[in-house]
């Protein structure tokens, strides 16, 4: 693991590197039911199952809770828009919002996974 990264609690590892690899185009170099290491784009993140966490004091920030990571954007530069709204259209993922131009320069699009995390890929938009 290099640079700034970021770890996810998850109910299932394997449903949640599915779509970090077929959605987002990130590769695994280590997983297991319990942890997944990730990268994508030249960052790093993790995956934790939930269960791994059950000593752990972050737990209680999770446990019953449907939808996960409130508030926070998980922003993938880098990574197109379009190719990941249609691989998450594709696999019946949620799409908040299809890819478009925003007047920041950025071309996103918005989509959440099956444990409520909210990914945003974007490209810069040419000629700006």
């Amino acid at each position: 693991m290099r640079g700034l990264g970021f770890n996810l609690l998850v109910r299932d590892v394997a449903r949640s590197v599915r779509f970090a690899t077929e959605v987002l185009g990130a590769t695994s170099f280590y997983d297991d039911e319990d942890f997944a290491a990730m990268r994508l784009n030249g960052g790093d993140f993790m995956f934790h199952a939930d269960h791994t966490y059950r000593d752990n004091p972050l737990i209680g920030v999770v446990a019953g809770v449907e939808g996960r990571g409130a508030g926070v954007e998980l922003r993938l530069y880098g990574c197109d828009p379009d190719v990941a709204e249609a691989r998450a259209r594709a696999l019946g993922y949620t799409v908040l919002a299809g890819a478009m131009d925003k007047p920041h320069g950025l071309r996103e699009s918005v989509l959440v996974d099956d444990d409520g995390y909210v990914w945003v890929p974007g490209i810069g938009i040419p000629d700006r």
